[in-house]
């Protein structure tokens, strides 16, 4: 079947009990057992959740994974992901990614022994110049936050095979209706369930996909014994964003199209990072393993007082954190996202103080390119 129909119905089939077409919340902390030792299959909320599982069956799924997990939130998935590894191990991850990532290699996982080195994935040679023996992951993410770079997932996924690396790829921008990375030869994939998936800015989670027997039973363990699990209302929502995943990224693949179109013909904006145009250095390889550029971009404005001016001055996108909603959200990556990213290193990777992002959302287009405009004028 298709994936609009995969997203309605995988995991989501009528309930038995009541032929409920909407998988129900199954709001309840343990299970009555019939006797010692037999129960209908769940025992107790943190091990197995009704409505988890009906999430965690769907969104492997659609990824093309036979595992899938759900979280308390895309750092708890990342985190748990992470949990797979030890001390002494080294991780190579991409240059540009989520400032929260950063912060979580960086400030708490390498207290527990782990390391990390950061190269720019895009480029191949640096991948494979930094591999080493005790490295046991490679991580990245494509496209990237907020630089929309995009490394080519499949050619990453040789070199590091060939060491007997598995590549894990947060697929959180782009949603598996728009790159498949399990397809492309990841071994993993993980996501902010709060973003695209969810889609409506109204619950946190996180999740991971794979297709590997044991390394799922390690994280199946890992995640009943830590216990960041995503809870019943959430995984409800989840999978209620997921029944218009493809609608609503095909509307906001349009609306972030001709949001940069535009931005880049307008004279007060310096440069605009979006893998739809044709000026995008990889637009080519966006084309190849991307099914449409979907509704993230970044613009440079020019400098700190130009971007504190038009994220002031807009209305009908609002200024907040996150990504991914209906509505148009527009933020400053410095100051937001990648505040606890070192200034040297945002630097490095064009994440200037007049760089300016925005999740475009499904409004009228027109509206959103109207009120960019207006802000632009100031």
């Amino acid at each position: 079947m298709g994936f609009a129909t995969d997203a309605i119905h995988i995991g989501q089939e009528p309930d038995p009990a009541t032929g409920a077409i909407i998988v129900p919340i199954y709001q309840t902390s343990t299970y009555v057992q019939e006797e010692l030792g037999k129960h209908k299959g769940y025992e107790y909320a943190r091990t197995s959740n009704p409505t988890r599982a009906a999430l965690e069956r769907n969104l492997a799924a659609l990824e093309g994974g036979r595992f899938g997990f759900a979280f308390a939130s895309g750092m708890a998935a990342i985190n748990a992901l992470l949990t797979l590894l030890k001390s002494g191990d080294h991780v190579l991850a991409g240059h540009n990614l989520y400032g929260g990532t950063f912060r979580l290699f960086e400030r708490v996982l390498t207290n527990f022994g782990l390391s990390f080195t950061y190269v720019n994935t895009c480029a191949l040679d640096q991948v494979q110049a930094a591999l080493r023996p005790d490295t046991r992951m490679v991580f990245i993410e494509t496209p990237t936050n907020p630089v929309l770079e995009i490394t080519d997932i499949a050619r990453v996924a040789r070199i590091a095979h060939e060491h007997n690396v598995p590549v894990a790829v947060d697929n959180t921008f782009m949603s598996p209706y728009l790159q498949r990375p399990l397809e492309l030869g990841a071994d993993i994939v993980v996501h902010s369930t709060t973003k695209y998936l969810n889609g409506h800015s109204d619950g946190v989670g996180g999740a991971v996909i794979l297709n590997d027997s044991a390394m799922a039973e390690r994280l199946r363990f890992n995640q009943n014994a830590a216990g960041a699990v995503l809870g019943p209302m959430d995984s409800w929502l989840v999978l209620r964003g997921v029944k218009t995943l493809a609608v609503r990224m095909g509307q906001h693949s349009s609306n972030g199209m001709a949001v940069a179109e535009h931005l880049a013909a307008h004279p007060k904006v310096k440069g605009v990072h979006y893998p739809g145009l044709e000026s995008h250095p990889q637009h080519a390889l966006a084309r190849k393993q991307m099914k449409a550029f979907g509704g993230m971009l970044s613009f440079e404005t020019g400098s700190l007082e130009n971007a504190k001016v038009v994220l002031k001055s807009v209305k009908l996108c609002s200024l907040a954190e996150s990504l991914g909603g209906v509505e148009t959200l527009i933020s400053h990556p410095a100051t937001m996202t990648h505040a606890g990213v070192p200034p040297e290193s945002r630097s490095r990777i064009g994440i200037t103080d007049g760089l300016v992002r925005i999740s475009v959302g499904i409004e009228d287009a027109e509206d959103i390119i109207a009120d960019l405009d207006e802000a632009l004028r100031h």
